[in-house]
């Protein structure tokens, strides 16, 4: 890819730029330049101050990786918000700009998505990975009893639709949530997600270890408190086992486990004749 014009007349106008795209469809940008940009219909603010470490890419297979540091700010980027895990692969782009002429066109640096995060001192450091990062997880797939797919994806074909619900929260006591309406059957949304439509946790998802009648238990407790009246959407959820995927959602078709292939326990097993 060519560089943009301006690139070439000298780099006394460079201003580099960040551009944040969270999970729950929040968009922020951000510069080093010393004042607000406005490039492509975002404001890229100047503060926080945000600077990466030393990039280096590579036409290799090696993963490419920077951290980035910044300032945490009370509207912007917050310990809370790290905490509770709304950062979390928020995808990342990186580029350089023209700050004389924002809408010049830009100069790609690095893009992915935003991996371990420290805070230290009120300011926080967030590791970029690359797309090279991928080639760290598995290739193949290892076979076992319990079903590989997650309820509803392209592989279980489930639709979720149906089997997702709205509803209030009437008490909220850590990961215990007691909602306004009963579950459709027993223990439908064990092993299934809870996102929080309102209030603080507005956006935040929790996944749910099982349900019983109007009572839900959360794996792990909200990060922040609930009030009552809190809106909630509940998708229910699948314990990855052949006989629940016959029975409960006679979906045994797309199983996508080995429940009757011999484990390892057959292989040291002695004879006894």
């Amino acid at each position: 890819m060519s560089a943009p014009g301006w690139w070439q007349t000298g780099l006394t106008t460079l201003a580099l730029c960040w551009r944040l795209d969270r999970a729950d469809g929040v968009t922020l940008g951000f510069t080093a330049h010393d004042r607000d940009l406005v490039i492509g219909g975002v404001v890229y603010r100047a503060s926080p101050g945000m600077l990466p470490s030393a990039i280096q890419q590579s036409d290799g297979f090696d993963v490419d990786t920077l951290d980035i540091a910044g300032a945490l700010t009370s509207d912007a980027i917050t310990e809370a918000d790290l905490s509770a895990g709304r950062w979390d692969d928020a995808a990342l782009v990186l580029f350089a700009a023209d700050w004389s002429d924002p809408a010049a066109d830009p100069l790609p640096i690095a893009r992915g998505e935003i991996g371990d995060v420290s805070i230290k001192d009120d300011a926080f450091t967030a590791e970029l990975r690359g797309p090279t990062a991928l080639l760290e997880r598995p290739v193949v797939e290892q076979t076992a009893p319990d079903c590989r797919a997650s309820l509803g994806d392209r592989r279980c074909r489930i639709d979720l639709a149906p089997r997702t619900r709205i509803a209030g929260v009437v008490i909220a006591d850590g990961q215990h949530v007691t909602l306004d309406q009963p579950e459709p059957s027993a223990d439908a949304y064990g092993y299934g997600r809870l996102r929080w439509l309102d209030g603080a946790n507005a956006g935040l998802a929790a996944a749910i270890a099982r349900s019983d009648g109007t009572a839900v238990t959360l794996r792990d407790p909200p990060a922040f408190a609930t009030e009552a009246g809190a809106l909630v959407e509940l998708v229910e959820g699948c314990d990855r086992r052949f006989e629940t995927c016959c029975t409960r959602f006679a979906n045994a078709a797309n199983f996508r486990g080995e429940p009757f292939l011999p484990g390892i326990d057959l292989l040291t097993r002695y004879g006894t004749d």
